[in-house]
């Protein structure tokens, strides 16, 4: 493996060549929200994520509870993805010599009240002593329809659920100082960033209706996401400026609303494209779903921004890069 530049696609795609495989049960490898394997007449759906001290949460201002449901939550966000129903998870943890135990405890109280909310079983991993916090979960699921990011065709439509950006504001109102249980707009962004909630419901009734050709959870951004689906379906997109998802209340705090909802990262919500044929379909989710219409699939390569008045420009994708 040679690696010229040590970015995160780059690396993702360096050892998605040098492991390629074919195997009979191996329905999907490296380079999708998960990697699936047919077991029978199931699919068996595999993910793993990994939340390091410093990098993806500071410890001394994410209460550890809440740490313990985003550890599993943003897993559960990879198996929503693909439309699986999550079953059972194995979880690593790293700490340092001198952690609390109340820290500790809150951190499984909070990683058991995320598992209890979607059925999840914990059922092994490992502990070790480590310089900072490291929480490694690797969850498993099933589910008898998969989605891929690979499915979009030229002029599927694109939908999101909820709102985006409000996580990126939270994790700035954090860095501030700002505190869960204080003004309920500032609540919202902390919220978003602090404990989101993985689209699991929706996800699985995609897959069982078989309305999405394509899907992808928003961890690293909109722009960058999509991104993600219009390469493995080998297309582009023409994304409606004015029709993103963006709430009053970060309107209200934060100028870059705009520029946080394209690029902010850690939103979990679900990005999917369905054909023209189940259009009527997916608007009939919209009754218990929150889910905005943002624009469509095209033939060839890149992704494009539309404003009110037509004019098309070429979007820039900009996201959080962990190396």
């Amino acid at each position: 493996m040679k690696l010229h530049r040590l970015e995160e696609k780059e690396l993702i795609e360096a050892i998605r060549k040098e492991f390629f495989t074919h195997q009979a049960n191996l329905e999907l490898g490296i380079g999708d929200d998960a990697a699936v394997i047919k077991a029978g007449k199931t699919y068996l759906v595999i993910t793993k994520d990994l939340l390091l001290e410093d990098v993806h949460f500071l410890r001394r201002l994410h209460p550890s509870h809440l740490l313990g449901r985003k550890s599993l939550n943003v897993n559960l966000s990879d198996l929503a993805a693909m439309g699986a129903e999550p079953k059972y998870a194995l979880l690593g943890l790293g700490l340092p010599f001198k952690t609390e135990i109340e820290w500790i405890e809150d951190f499984f109280k909070g990683f058991k009240s995320a598992a209890g909310k979607f059925g999840v079983k914990l059922i092994g991993g490992d502990v070790t002593r480590a310089q900072k916090v490291t929480v490694s979960v690797t969850l498993i699921g099933e589910g008898k329809r998969i989605i891929k990011r690979s499915g979009a065709e030229s002029g599927h439509h694109l939908f999101v659920s909820g709102t985006l950006g409000e996580a990126r504001e939270g994790f700035l109102l954090l860095k501030r100082g700002f505190k869960l249980g204080g003004d309920k707009k500032k609540d919202k962004m902390l919220k978003a960033f602090l404990d989101p909630t993985p689209q699991v419901e929706l996800g699985m009734r995609l897959a069982r209706l078989q309305l999405a050709s394509s899907m992808i959870d928003i961890s690293d951004g909109l722009s960058v996401d999509l991104g993600h689906i219009c390469k493995e379906s080998r297309c582009g997109a023409e994304i409606e400026k004015e029709k993103l998802p963006i709430s009053s209340e970060l309107r209200s705090v934060q100028r870059r609303a705009f520029d946080f909802a394209m690029n902010g990262g850690e939103d979990y919500q679900l990005l999917f494209s369905v054909p023209p044929s189940k259009l009527y379909a997916v608007y009939g989710l919209k009754k218990k779903y929150s889910l905005t219409h943002i624009g469509k699939t095209i033939r060839g390569k890149g992704i494009f921004l539309i404003d009110r008045r037509g004019r098309r420009q070429k979007l820039q994708s900009r996201a959080w890069q962990h190396f």
